[in-house]
């Protein structure tokens, strides 16, 4: 079959549930990953054809698609600064918001930074996404991530693994954590300064769920989504409390923040002593960013 005609009915059966925009992106993508054949490569090959079993190999996809479950899921992967992560139902999909925050600290990296070896560490870690995305980018820093879940630090040291990166993967709940010293099996010396600590921890209220597309809402953990109403800075209180202890003199933390709550964190961080604190919108013009030294 011709894939341009397939094309056809892809569209029709999903039409119901997606936009047009959001169809033509995921044939796209799924037509790079069967075939690695863009966008470009289909133009100039119009008849392109694909056998019965690659056939199949759509379908299935499709069936999984009507189910809304994220495309990333599906094919086990994205794309995230570039680079390419495994993804599966332990790690957050990566956005474009946290590639923001990754370029940010790229940035700033030779301001805020002046040490032969700067140490950075990510905390929540997930796909390690961050962490790897700045072990890339950052070449002579020494690179730490922290999260909760062996599952997802499975995924992470894969990840790392396959974009050539050694990342000092640890697994410790941050709010059980007291001070920013781990044992030597993390190479890691004893009363250890960093200086970067970036953090995009859980900041979905319960009460923002109804917010939440069903294909994130029901598929993507919600250990690493949601926080208590409560209570919606734990983490983050949590976090620049050690930062305090742990950041080098004119150290940089770095928080991706619930859109809703950029005036809290300034709070935060004013009543703790932070200074230079910059709160920074995305691309979409909402919160997202915070920064501050030391």
């Amino acid at each position: 079959m011709i894939l341009k005609q397939y094309k056809i009915s892809f569209t029709e059966t999903l039409e119901s549930i997606y936009d047009k925009e959001e169809i033509e992106s995921f044939f796209f993508i799924i037509s790079e990953f069967l075939h690695q054949k863009k966008r470009i490569d289909l133009a100039l090959d119009p008849n392109f054809s694909i056998t019965e079993n690659e056939v199949e190999k759509w379908n299935s996809i499709v069936n999984e698609l009507k189910q809304e479950k994220p495309i990333q899921y599906i094919l086990g992967e994205t794309e995230f600064f570039g680079l390419r992560f495994l993804v599966n139902e332990n790690t957050l999909i990566p956005r474009q918001e946290t590639e923001e925050l990754v370029e940010l600290i790229l940035s700033n990296k030779q301001i805020n930074n002046s040490t032969v070896q700067p140490k950075i560490l990510d905390i929540g870690t997930g796909s390690g996404c961050i962490a790897i995305s700045l072990a890339k980018n950052w070449h002579n820093a020494k690179v730490y991530a922290l999260d909760v879940s062996e599952k997802a630090l499975d995924i992470a040291q894969q990840n790392a693994t396959l974009n050539e990166v050694e990342i000092n993967f640890i697994c410790k709940s941050i709010l059980e954590v007291e001070d920013l010293t781990f044992p030597k099996t993390h190479n890691l010396e004893p009363n250890a300064f960093f200086d970067v600590i970036v953090s995009n921890p859980p900041y979905v209220r319960n009460l923002e769920k109804e917010e939440i597309k069903k294909n994130v809402l029901e598929y993507e953990p919600h250990l690493a989504l949601f926080v208590e109403d409560t209570d919606a800075l734990l983490f983050y209180r949590k976090i620049a409390q050690l930062a305090q202890k742990n950041l080098s003199k004119n150290g940089t933390l770095y928080f991706e923040i619930n859109q809703y709550l950029g005036k809290e964190m300034v709070d935060l961080l004013q009543n703790m002593n932070f200074k230079n604190i910059q709160l920074i919108k995305d691309i979409y013009g909402n919160d997202r960013m915070i920064s501050c030294d030391k």
